[in-house]
């Protein structure tokens, strides 16, 4: 188990990289957008380069910070029945949902979409609109972005058992969004213990 841990932290620390660095390409299509819609607007000058290149931005944010956002266990899900729950029937529930739903998801997107990145690659696939940009980065970026979020579900699974097992301290314990935001509005200077505001 001390192997798996091993690579569980690797991909961990891979994907936090790559999360945290892919969030800046918002503020990229944001800029990009604005000087896009300032020059159509001022000088009557437009491109469909400019649109496929912002779509091409926040499609790698979203991919790229995808395995982040399961590594931080902030993906949604529905707590009013989860919440209630012990934390070990609640690490039950996600290592089942790892394993039974996440996983094989993952697995059958890649096996479509290997043959279908590498048939736009040879083909040196391009936009259809008048003036676009090559196709095949940007779906070469959904297969990265599986990839990643394959090795975060390997991650979590093995951390998920390690827990359970009491090898590890749980790297994600579970608040329940009124105590979280209980938790923020007092170091926000909320209300004390008296109830009164600060």
């Amino acid at each position: 188990m001390g192997g798996l841990l091993a690579l569980s932290g690797a991909i961990d620390r891979i994907n936090e990289w790559i999360g945290k660095a892919v969030s800046w390409l918002i503020l990229v299509a944001v800029l990009v957008s604005a000087s896009n819609a300032v020059l159509r607007k001022t000088m009557n000058i437009s491109s469909n380069a400019w649109l496929e290149l912002q779509w091409y931005l926040f499609g790698a944010a979203f991919l790229g910070a995808a395995a982040y956002t399961l590594k931080q266990n902030e993906h949604i899900r529905i707590d009013i029945l989860y919440g209630s729950l012990s934390r070990r029937k609640q690490h039950w529930i996600d290592l089942l949902g790892h394993l039974t739903f996440l996983l094989p998801y993952v697995l059958v997107m890649l096996y479509f979409l290997v043959p279908y990145v590498t048939l736009s690659m040879n083909s040196g696939e391009v936009s259809q609109n008048a003036g676009g940009l090559v196709i095949w980065p940007a779906k070469m970026l959904l297969l990265i972005g599986f990839i990643l979020l394959l090795a975060q579900a390997i991650s979590e699974i093995v951390k998920k058992i390690a827990v359970m097992q009491g090898l590890i301290e749980d790297p994600t314990p579970f608040v329940p969004h009124q105590a979280a935001a209980a938790l923020e509005d007092t170091s926000l200077g909320g209300a004390d213990d008296t109830g009164s505001r600060t």
